[in-house]
């Protein structure tokens, strides 16, 4: 589990989120950084690691990642482990809308490690709006992108990925596995799928099931599980009075993001989020 010091670090060079992530955090990097704990932690676990934004930038010495998305979770496996094989596995991708509907209607399940890493790479990097959604039978079903030229292979920026996912334990599973894996002095940065912003918003679900008000409180029993065993815990979520409430007794903060996804040009503004912390 342990990260050791890679040549990632040496460099002084991080790695970019790989993947394409709606609700991805690179750009509120800068606004966390004050944000993120002043005193020393041995491990980190970040159980919603979606695009991985935070944990690339701050490259722990030992991490925990958690996803509930199993396709996610074996392309970073596969990263970490098998880059040379998935590199050679991504020169056979095509930017044809015929090839992307023959290899979205392909089931994982039936495909190598490397092969499900390699398609999940090229439709997330060639869908429409980079979305990752799944249908009620957790099949993806986002439309072709129709990109000129969609960067599919970034072999410098993977390279930096797998040195740093080096001894990283990555996972599949609930959100709630990381109370399994926390000790005491361990900092947790939770960033689950955003509690909607009005009762009619448009949610987009990356696994089957959507994450509902129920699981937000699910969460909230959690974050104050890590709380009362000594853990230090950051969440992100949307500005909503219901996120406040349920958070009242820690520490709020907000910060002012760009909404990336979003179906109608219009509507990509700028939104405030809270930062919740326990410390």
């Amino acid at each position: 589990m342990t990260n050791k010091s890679t040549p990632t670090k040496n460099r002084g060079q991080k790695p970019k989120p790989p993947v394409k992530w709606a609700g991805g955090k690179m750009q509120l990097l800068k606004q966390f950084e004050p944000l993120f704990p002043r005193k020393e932690y041995n491990l980190y676990l970040e159980p919603f690691v979606g695009g991985g934004a935070v944990f690339f930038h701050l490259l722990p010495p030992a991490a925990i990642l958690i996803d509930s998305n199993a396709e996610l979770i074996n392309f970073y496996q596969v990263v970490r482990d098998n880059l040379d094989q998935l590199l050679q596995d991504l020169e056979k991708h095509k930017n044809t809308k015929e090839y992307y509907y023959s290899l979205r209607a392909l089931d994982p399940g039936n495909l190598s490690p490397v092969q499900r890493a390699s398609r999940f790479l090229y439709l997330n990097k060639t869908a429409y709006n980079g979305l990752w959604r799944v249908n009620s039978k957790g099949k993806f079903n986002v439309p072709f992108g129709r990109y000129k030229n969609p960067r599919i292979i970034d072999k410098d920026n993977l390279q930096l990925v797998a040195e740093a996912l080096k001894g990283v334990e990555l996972l599949s599973g609930d959100f709630s596995r990381v109370l399994e894996l926390a000790p005491p002095g361990a900092f947790v940065y939770l960033d689950p799928p955003y509690h909607p912003l009005s009762e009619t918003a448009n949610f987009t679900s990356y696994t089957p099931g959507a994450f509902t008000r129920e699981d937000q409180i699910r969460l909230h029993r959690v974050f104050a599980e890590l709380d009362q065993r000594g853990c230090m815990v950051m969440l992100s979520n949307s500005d909503t009075p219901f996120i406040r409430t349920l958070y009242s007794h820690y520490d709020i903060r907000v910060v002012s993001a760009r909404r990336a996804i979003n179906c109608r040009p219009t509507g990509r503004g700028p939104v405030t989020e809270l930062v919740v912390r326990n410390y």
